[in-house]
């Protein structure tokens, strides 16, 4: 099956199992806003608790705050965000319709990619267990060619996009004759800059009333409360400052479901640090997020790097962690190396000043910093696109499963009797009420049992119990596993031991240490 048919697949799946809906659906959506249903709400939960936890209670000197969205016009302005937050945007004339112009670069240099991986794929299949696809990549005359294409392709648009070269941009479209999806054409407008952030206006009055904007990042709110948490919490160097929280761009060319919105939430944390310090720990926060994303158990395969080649002016190092989705490898995490930039620019704005007083060397100094950002519904996504699979089953049977990591699933135990009758449903609701407190447990009764466990796979519960009449003489259950569907008989006492360590969070947090 194709790719983009798999990610049609679970774009619908998430809407009929009560994951993600289109937000106002009952007005037929509204574009690129999303509401997470009470299965995607309990997944999102966990992933955030997952991150939360990973930063705040495995580190010491890491500390979480809330932030509140509407923060004063003037940190924008220092941010540069009302001056530089800007987007390549470029229309086509015949179907009216607007794309980023890196977008459609971007995806011109993945259609050479994915023609180098359909030539290794057909000499996969004609040489079999012979093939030595390193050999092949490097003395293939075709895949050589592709790969010549390709890089000619990258360098000639980093460069047009590190010289900020929206004339150059728009040449690369049309020498690369990319035509616009809808109407076919290559009929192009120039490239212009358009700003994402969206502003809205606070005060009683329209006369008294001042500009304002949605955040379009999560950061400023931990720079501007810098110093209220060092001074209040007492932080030495190095320390961290860890934040969730919703932002919002206005994006014009919002797609692939999720990956890409107006409004998102972020989980942010900034590292501040000795100046000097900083590239050593660029290089281990790279290595302990990888290692954050690893442990859900995806696969190295499915994760790269990708270091920046045009870094933020505010950047003196940059890279993101990229995931293997449908749709090709995608970032869901950015490490940066932000400099002083933020808090120095703070200073100047504000008039405060903004320094770290070391009481080691007695000197005063503004501290570096050391961001991690990963979007939360783009982490969502990523879970979601490894996890599901359609599963050919003995007999020809197909069932849709979705493999979540236990800790991440949004029910970790089905409780259901076998019938709804003679004892058996009290039974059931007995055994939910003694492990409710523990984690989320769901009780189902309707439908053949065999359904039900379909229904359950579909949503990714890890554990099913059946309660049947022998529970009521041994109190003795089935305990069934989702992904291998094999099934034991276990002690009612038994099941919170078992499962309780393989879908408390904790389980993921031992993988880290």
């Amino acid at each position: 099956m194709a790719q983009e048919d798999v990610f049609k697949k679970i774009v619908s799946h998430c809407k009929e199992y009560g994951f993600v809906f289109p937000s106002s659906d009952i007005y037929d959506g509204l574009g690129a806003v999303y509401d997470y249903g009470q299965n995607g709400v309990e997944l999102k939960n966990n992933i955030k608790q997952y991150w939360w936890k990973s930063m705040v209670l495995l580190h010491e000197n890491i500390v979480g705050i809330d932030a509140a969205i509407f923060m004063h016009p003037t940190t924008w302005k220092a941010s540069g965000h009302v001056d530089a937050f800007n987007d390549p945007l470029i229309d086509n004339r015949d179907s009216k319709k607007r794309y980023r112009a890196d977008v459609l670069i971007e995806d011109q240099i993945a259609k050479y990619e994915e023609k180098i991986d359909k030539e290794v794929a057909k000499a996969r299949k004609r040489f079999k267990e012979q093939f030595d696809e390193a050999q092949y990549r490097a003395t293939s005359p075709r895949v050589l060619e592709l790969a010549a294409q390709r890089d000619a392709l990258h360098e000639r648009y980093s460069k047009a996009m590190n010289d900020g070269d929206l004339g150059e941009l728009r040449q690369i479209i049309l020498d690369e004759e990319i035509v616009c999806p809808i109407s076919g054409t290559r009929n192009w407008t120039e490239v212009r800059q358009f700003n994402l952030m969206f502003s809205t206006e606070v005060g009683s009055t329209a006369e008294g009333a001042s500009k304002i904007y949605l955040r379009p990042e999560t950061a400023q709110g931990i720079f501007v409360n810098y110093l209220n948490v060092q001074k209040t919490g007492r932080m030495k160097l190095p320390f961290g400052i860890a934040q969730i929280g919703k932002a919002f761009r206005n994006e014009i060319v919002a797609r692939q479901f999720i990956f890409r919105m107006r409004e998102f939430e972020q989980m942010e944390m900034q590292y501040f640090v000795k100046p000097g310090t900083e590239l050593e720990w660029f290089a281990r926060w790279k290595e302990t997020r990888m290692k954050w994303h690893q442990a859900l158990g995806f696969g190295a395969e499915n994760y790269r790097f990708h270091d920046h080649e045009k870094l933020a002016h505010y950047a003196n190092a940059a890279s993101d962690i990229e995931f293997h989705m449908p749709f090709g490898f995608k970032e869901v995490e950015g490490i940066h190396s932000r400099t002083n930039f933020d808090l120095s620019q703070h200073a100047k704005y504000s008039g405060k000043k903004i320094e770290y007083f070391d009481p080691e060397t007695n000197e005063s100094y503004t501290p570096y910093v050391i961001e991690t950002s990963i979007g939360v519904d783009r982490m969502f996504l990523s879970v979601m696109c490894h996890s599901y699979e359609e599963e050919q089953l003995e007999g020809g049977e197909t069932r849709v499963v979705l493999h979540l990591p236990a800790a991440l699933a949004p029910v970790k135990l089905a409780v259901m009797p076998l019938v709804k009758k003679d004892g058996l449903p009290e039974k059931a609701e007995e055994i939910i009420r003694n492990l409710r407190f523990h984690f989320n447990c769901k009780y189902d009764e309707k439908d053949s049992i065999g359904k039900r466990y379909r229904r359950q796979d579909a949503i990714g519960t890890p554990f099913c119990v059946t309660v049947d009449h022998d529970t009521l003489k041994d109190n003795c259950v089935t305990l069934r596993y989702r992904d291998s569907m094999k099934q034991e008989r276990v002690p009612i006492d038994s099941l919170q031991a078992i499962i309780e360590d393989q879908v408390s969070i904790t389980s993921l947090l031992k993988k880290l240490l």
